[in-house]
């Protein structure tokens, strides 16, 4: 069964706008507005309040991302209008909202991030009320806190969460946020000047990487399960090598072909690095139900050659799809790096 749809922030936005607009203008938006989206078709969506103000209007809609698991999800999304004397709409970070201090994202860098998506938005539905210009100034109350636990920092947004949302709708666990999100990590990581940049699927995966390599604060992206898309974007962008590190127990189903490493979408590894075992030792692996478990049942040594075997196996496999050099660093829960193979690329 299908999950309920919700908003973007860009039509959050595009919609406080709009009530902004409305009532500085002394017109009566009711408890909802309706917006035009990107795509064709239009959206209603609640207001929370608006007001005039003594400069232009203001206005908030509450954000309700559906059946997503948004980290924006109930937030409050207001606009602050301020009228101008020319025609053109202009956009400002308010309180929440962060600015954009690194290349290579859709917005040059000192600009509010507020996506060209969602300035399209608030354009077309401000363009509905009145053709007077404005400034909107977009706020986020508690945006500051909820951007920690987000990309932004890694994509040299500062100060806040960033406006999104090329649709102004949001489907329920859709993984395009995600993938969205490396796509911006490899641009920023380009635009860097960096040749070669380092994929990991979380936190102990770069932990790892940078324990072993000297690695840029924008070389490392963090992929979470998304591997296809990290590789595909990363060889598309020019990289010349790669380094894939984290824990075995993920980096394993690269090599057996699944390049969505959710354990909900792809089965476990255990069976085919239980072969490995048996390839290299001639014996059958104790049984485990973890990759982890089965490689620390190993004595040292006999781990430390599957370890390379299976880090040579996935190397083989993220090469035959990403055309690139690739090396890999396969590490434990505890962040300590188990073996390397890394032939042919700086990571050696």
């Amino acid at each position: 069964m299908a999950g309920r749809e919700g908003f973007s922030t860009g039509a959050c936005a595009a919609a406080a706008a709009k009530a902004a607009a409305m009532a500085g203008l002394g017109l009566a938006s009711g408890p909802q507005v309706e917006i035009p989206l990107p795509g064709g078709g239009r959206a209603i969506l609640p207001v929370a309040w608006s007001r005039a103000t003594p400069w232009g209007g203001a206005a908030a809609v509450i954000k309700d991302a559906g059946d997503d698991p948004d980290i924006t999800q109930g937030a409050e999304v207001r606009v602050q209008l301020r009228w101008t004397g020319d025609a053109e709409v202009r956009f400002e970070a308010g309180r929440g909202v962060g600015t954009v201090t690194l290349p290579g994202l859709q917005i040059p860098v000192g600009e509010p991030a507020i996506n060209p998506g969602p300035r399209r938005m608030m354009a077309a539905a401000l363009g509905e009320v009145t053709r007077r210009g404005a400034v909107l100034r977009v706020a986020i109350p508690g945006g500051l806190e909820l951007a920690a636990r987000t990309f932004n920092p890694r994509l040299g947004v500062r100060g806040g969460l960033s406006i999104l949302g090329s649709t102004g709708r949001v489907r329920p666990f859709s993984l395009q946020a995600v993938r969205d999100t490396i796509a911006c990590a490899l641009d920023v990581a380009r635009a860097a000047g960096w040749a070669d940049v380092a994929l990991a699927p979380g936190h102990i995966g770069e932990r790892a990487a940078r324990s072993r390599f000297p690695l840029g604060s924008t070389q490392v992206v963090e992929v979470a399960n998304e591997w296809g898309p990290a590789l595909d974007g990363a060889a598309a962008r020019g990289f010349h090598s790669l380094l894939l590190a984290g824990h075995p127990g993920k980096l394993a189903k690269l090599a057996l072909g699944h390049w969505d490493t959710h354990s909900a979408r792809s089965p476990s590894p255990v069976p085919g690095v239980a072969e490995l075992v048996r390839a290299v030792t001639g014996q059958a692996a104790e049984p485990a139900t973890t990759v982890e478990g089965l490689l620390l049942a190993l004595a040292p040594g006999v781990r430390t050659a599957v370890g390379a075997r299976l880090a040579r196996a996935i190397r083989e496999a993220a090469q035959a799809r990403s055309g690139r050099p690739c090396a890999v660093a396969l590490c434990g829960m505890d962040g300590l790096v188990w073996a390397v193979d890394g032939e042919g690329t700086p990571w050696a």
